[in-house]
This record gives structure tokens, sequence and C-alpha cells, in this order.
């Protein structure tokens, strides 16, 4: 798939579905910021570490809540509408995802 065609695309979300994505991009963003403030006050390596885990993990938790309303919703609808180059789409994430 090029590019410019990926760009074209959107995905329509409802406004519970905004909010539950906006509430965890906001909790990721003041991990971010208290992580900062660590550095600042020149809190223990093994304690910042320990916190930039945890934001791993919120971060890998809302991109595996993403991608499964992907495959409910657009990768289900597309491939009822016989678009099967979403699947080249799909695989190209999950190669992505597990890159080390």
């Amino acid at each position: 798939m090029e590019k410019s065609e990926c760009c074209n695309k959107k995905t329509y979300r409802g406004e519970d579905e905004k909010r539950i994505i906006n509430n965890r991009i906001s909790r990721i963003e003041g991990q971010l910021k208290g992580i900062k403030k660590m550095i600042q006050e020149d809190t223990y390596c093994n304690d910042i570490l320990i916190q930039l885990s945890a934001i791993e993990n919120s971060i890998k938790s809302l991109s595996n809540h993403i991608l499964e309303n992907h495959l409910y919703s657009c990768v289900t609808r597309d491939l009822k509408n016989g678009e099967f180059d979403t699947l080249d789409e799909i695989i190209s994430l999950f190669k992505r995802f597990n890159k080390c």
C-alpha cells in the first residue's frame, strides 16, 4: 500500500471512544511530566526507569485498544466491501508491533 492511500483514509470515532482515548493520552502525558519533574529533582535512576516502564505499558495498552477497535470497525468494513488490501495494512502493523 502506498503512503498516499493510507493518509486519505479516516476513522470516525464516537464521542465516547474519543473520550476514552484522550483520557489515556492525558494520563500518559501526566506520567511524562512526572518523569521530567523526577529528573529535575535528581530522583534515583531506578525509580525513573520504573516510571518509564509504566509509560511503555500504558502506550502498549493504548495501542492494543486502538488496534482492537480498528480490527472490529475499519478492517471488518473494508473486508465486507472487498477491499482486501487492508490485509496487507494489518500485516504491516503486526510486523511493526513485533519489532524489538
